[in-house]
């Protein structure tokens, strides 16, 4: 596929999918703000609703909420579901896009399992089922009386997921399909569970009947697990554009710290917004797990090996039959690019290779050549403000062994 396509095709999916997240997160985080802050009033009895007032562009608004639908409903509802499908629809897409359309790229590590496009893309679907299955089952077991339990083995399972995922695709390849698991899980939370009993609690009333109380509780237990999972999920959504993340052969713990970190600032807010006081020790204990993620995280970069005493990392040794660029280009791209694409960065300011692609043999050159015909040939953005001075005619002769016009 040509590489302007692909790159033009990510750049909107991803806008989209930004854009439908932050319509969702928002409404998430409003909505747990909301319940946080509703006070007991005479209409609605006691541990069945409450209502607040809220003051907001120039309005006051007041809010009711019942745990239990009132006697009558109004003929037009406002249904809060569309953000969480459609961020879930781009990012899926985008994950196809990027990285099943790129498998070879961003998804396959031959040094860790040497996987076709197909096999790999494969893999990658089933465990996004799988995850929503398992975690379903959880919620429906009889471990679900215990939230504490419900939530122990749920993080055990995500951390074990990135370990398990690691044994198979590349570090970034990894932490972003664990980031699509828990994303999947979040929207299926609505689509199967939430609004399915919303509907059948509105069936029950026009039917004059009470409706099942059971079906409001689900809904707020998966609300709040989606409340929890948010700030890790977009911490591993970020995390791909961040090689310091995805270098370290520790992804795994990273991800468990990310979740401790991420859940502990949720939980300040949720606590906060009840009225229940400031649980300031969230913060130090999420500052602390954010530090161990850099210290763990260092060690996926040679400065970090070297200052954690651990030995150098082996370059990546490619077959005797793997492709090579030609002497000429070979010498044109480590000339004006190895000094930050290597295994070791040598430029001051970069301690890993950006976008962990390493241009610093004839092998690593070979197998980025469609990056390097979009970043140094079609767009011209690589050398960035050309600060090696990439001439005009290197860039011919690059764009001739890409195939370029």
């Amino acid at each position: 596929m040509d590489p302007l396509f692909l790159e033009f095709g990510s750049a909107l999916l991803r806008w989209t999918h930004v854009i439908t997240g932050i319509a969702w997160i928002g409404s998430s985080f409003y909505f747990m703000h909301l319940d946080a802050s509703l006070k007991s009033i005479p209409e609605i009895p006691a541990g069945k609703g409450g209502a607040t007032w809220e003051v907001h562009g120039g309005g006051f608004y007041e809010v009711k909420k019942y745990l239990q639908a009132p006697a009558h409903l109004p003929d037009e509802l406002i249904w809060h579901k569309w953000q969480a499908y459609s961020t879930w629809i781009t990012g899926f897409f985008l994950l196809i896009w990027v990285y099943y359309a790129q498998a070879q790229l961003f998804l396959i590590d031959p040094e860790v399992m040497p996987l076709s496009v197909y096999q790999a893309s494969a893999i990658g679907l089933v465990v996004l089922a799988a995850g929503w299955l398992f975690y379903d089952y959880l919620c429906k077991s009889p471990l679900a009386k215990n939230e504490m339990a419900l939530a122990t083995v749920g993080f055990v399972f995500l951390v074990s997921l990135t370990w398990g995922l690691q044994q198979v695709f590349s570090g970034r390849g990894a932490l972003i399909h664990v980031g699509a698991v828990m994303a999947t899980i979040m929207s299926a939370n609505v689509f199967f569970i939430i609004i399915p009993g919303q509907h059948k609690i509105i069936a029950a009333l026009k039917a004059g009947e009470t409706p099942d109380p059971k079906y409001g509780k689900w809904a707020k237990t998966r609300s709040t697990h989606n409340n929890y999972l948010t700030l890790p999920v977009v911490f591993l959504m970020l995390s791909n554009h961040y090689p310091l993340f995805y270098s370290t052969p520790l992804i795994w713990a990273v991800v468990g710290l990310v979740l401790i970190a991420g859940a502990l600032i949720r939980h300040f807010y949720n606590v906060r917004h009840a009225g229940k006081g400031d649980p300031w020790w969230t913060w130090m204990v999420a500052a602390l797990c954010l530090w161990l993620v850099f210290w763990i995280a260092s060690a996926g970069s040679p400065l970090g090996r070297e200052r954690l005493g651990l030995p150098e990392k082996p370059a990546r040794v490619y077959s005797a039959d793997a492709p090579k660029a030609p002497p000429q280009v070979a010498d044109i791209i480590t000339g004006r690019c190895a000094m930050c694409h290597a295994q070791a960065p040598f430029w001051e300011g970069i301690a890993i290779a950006p976008k962990g692609v390493h241009l610093d043999t004839p092998e690593a050159i070979a197998a980025q050549k469609d990056a390097i015909r979009l970043q140094s040939v079609l767009s011209r953005a690589m050398p960035p403000n050309n600060i090696t001075e990439m001439t005009l005619e290197e860039r011919r002769l690059v764009a001739a062994w890409t195939g370029t016009r």
